[in-house]
């Protein structure tokens, strides 16, 4: 296995158990100290059982919603325009031994993405948005659906959508901690005078928020292994990948190139996230070679993607590079 892979997949696992032990740790004291240890495991099932029930709800109807939101529309396969889908989609789950192949929609919004989706009850789902099939060529959405067919294989829904679970409790025990200080203490004791609970659950609250960047680091690795299937299970995926991911970019953003070549490291768009005002849809491919040269040899800062879901475009490049010349 290529060691960058192994590197990754290791990283995903520590952070996931990472969050998990230290979340439920830190919970476990806090609830302990002002109801007891007899009482702590009641209340966090009780809080963590309201929570895994929204979040359920949530999961197996949200592709409806999804749709609502993004305007999709099945493809049939007798659709004279965009049948074909159908086909690269089947081909690209072939890759990934996904069966059965997930449905096929089309979204009618203003930006280039794709996305997969889905629920029990929906079924497995894989949407490509209009402006996408104007910038990229077949190989180049191969591509980008082996990166989202990798987040269905991976169950990352799932998986995030689990380790969510942390943040939430530490949010909604804070909640509850301020709130029963602001009402005058939660019970006889001397740990549970108004005050202390009060400055603990406000405390809970920070925590929760500061373990939103934990999710985000995750959420980095599994977009970085999503690339990783991609390069793996799809023929040519790595180098298609790349260009997707500049023609991407390039569209929403055609300026990129032109500040690259002043030297200014300006925020761009990350991948599949962006809603510009207007895609160009024209792009000449010196600027794609151009600028996906400029990203395997740029030096990306720690920081630079600390506030996104989605690794930074150059170190997604960097990586697909390394993945080109290991199978």
């Amino acid at each position: 296995m290529n060691l960058t892979v192994l590197k990754l997949r290791l990283g995903m696992i520590l952070t996931s158990l990472g969050i998990f032990l230290l979340g439920f740790a830190l919970v476990f004291a806090v609830i302990s100290y002002f109801y007891g240890i007899s009482f702590a495991p009641a209340i966090i099932i009780g809080i963590l059982s309201f929570l895994i029930a929204l979040n359920i709800i949530q999961w197996l109807f949200g592709p409806y919603l999804i749709n609502a939101m993004y305007k999709a529309v099945e493809v049939t396969p007798n659709d004279p325009k965009y049948g074909w889908l159908i086909d690269v989609v089947n081909e690209v789950a072939y890759y990934n031994r996904i069966s059965p192949p997930p449905k096929v929609y089309i979204a009618d919004v203003p930006f280039p993405n794709a996305f997969a989706y889905g629920s029990p009850i929906a079924g497995r789902r894989v949407a490509i948005t209009l402006p996408l099939l104007k910038i990229l060529n077949k190989e180049e959405i191969k591509a980008v659906l082996g990166h989202e067919l990798g987040h269905l294989r991976h169950k990352d829904v799932e998986l995030l959508m689990a380790i969510g679970l942390i943040p939430a409790l530490i949010f909604w025990i804070g909640y509850s901690l301020m709130w029963s200080g602001m009402l005058g203490g939660g019970g006889e004791g001397r740990n549970n005078n108004a005050g202390s609970l009060w400055l603990v659950g406000i405390g809970l609250l920070a925590v929760s928020y500061i373990f939103q960047f934990f999710l985000l680091y995750l959420n980095r690795m599994r977009e970085a292994y999503a690339d990783v299937n991609s390069a793996e299970t799809v023929p040519g995926g790595a180098e298609n990948l790349q260009r997707a991911l500049a023609k991407i970019t390039l569209s929403v953003d055609p300026e990129t190139i032109e500040r690259y070549r002043r030297k200014h490291n300006n925020n761009i768009a990350n991948m599949l996230f962006f809603a510009p005002t207007e895609v160009q849809e024209d792009i000449p491919e010196n600027n794609v070679d151009e600028l996906i040269e400029y990203w395997k040899r740029e030096k990306v800062p720690w920081y630079a993607d600390f506030f996104s879901d989605h690794p930074h475009p150059a170190k997604r490049i960097q990586l697909l590079e390394k993945l080109k010349y290991s199978h």
